[in-house]
């Protein structure tokens, strides 16, 4: 466990597609976030959800995990990283009132040009596991998430992706105690979306 400015953090949530064993949107292998959980030393929290999955389904694996959390390490906070998209924010609220937890939103309204600079001037680096080719080229899958990164991103895109532009993996960075060691695989078009194959390199 680690102490935050203004809270204790006890672990990472996360939805993995139980059909795949990947991170839901991202399609991350499980055991790369694992490996990020214990780049952080905290506690991953697995979230299986079915494929495909409706909305009632995931709220009912979201609450049974954050129950579980709340009994065995005595939960009372859940933080998002969501930063100006408001109808997201009111569902989150809505669902965290319901299974009384406090939603936290440590990075609200800050302006992403800003912050994804201070991000990568801090250290973090992260690759582009999965591109919305109708907003933003599908050349930039694969790619490392930094200062050229950031440079070559077209104008009305946004920098952290707030708008379901592109998904990324943390790989690197100020929160992991080691890097962890990547390697881009295949590159597939599925769904409408393009998407890189993270692998740990052989």
């Amino acid at each position: 466990m680690r102490q935050s400015e203004k809270y204790e953090l006890v672990g990472l949530l996360t939805t993995f597609n139980a059909a795949f064993d990947r991170v839901a949107m991202h399609a991350v292998r499980s055991e790369l976030v694992e490996a990020q959980a214990q780049a952080t030393g905290l506690e991953l929290f697995k979230v299986s959800i079915p494929w495909p999955c409706s909305n009632r389904e995931y709220e009912q694996a979201m609450t049974a995990a954050l129950n579980r959390a709340k009994q065995e390490e005595g939960v009372t906070h859940v933080a998002f990283g969501d930063l100006y998209l408001e109808d997201v924010r009111v569902y989150r609220e809505r669902m965290m009132q319901e299974i009384n937890l406090t939603p936290v939103f440590p990075i609200w309204q800050q302006p992403t040009d800003r912050l994804s600079r201070e991000m990568v001037q801090s250290g973090l680096r992260a690759k582009i596991t999965c591109i919305d080719p109708k907003k933003l080229s599908a050349d930039f899958v694969g790619r490392t998430y930094d200062e050229s990164f950031l440079d070559d991103l077209p104008d009305d895109i946004d920098p952290c992706g707030e708008n379901g532009e592109f998904h990324s993996y943390a790989y690197s960075g100020p929160m992991f105690n080691k890097s962890i060691s990547i390697a881009v695989g295949e590159v597939v078009e599925r769904d409408g979306f393009v998407f890189a194959d993270l692998i740990f390199p052989t």
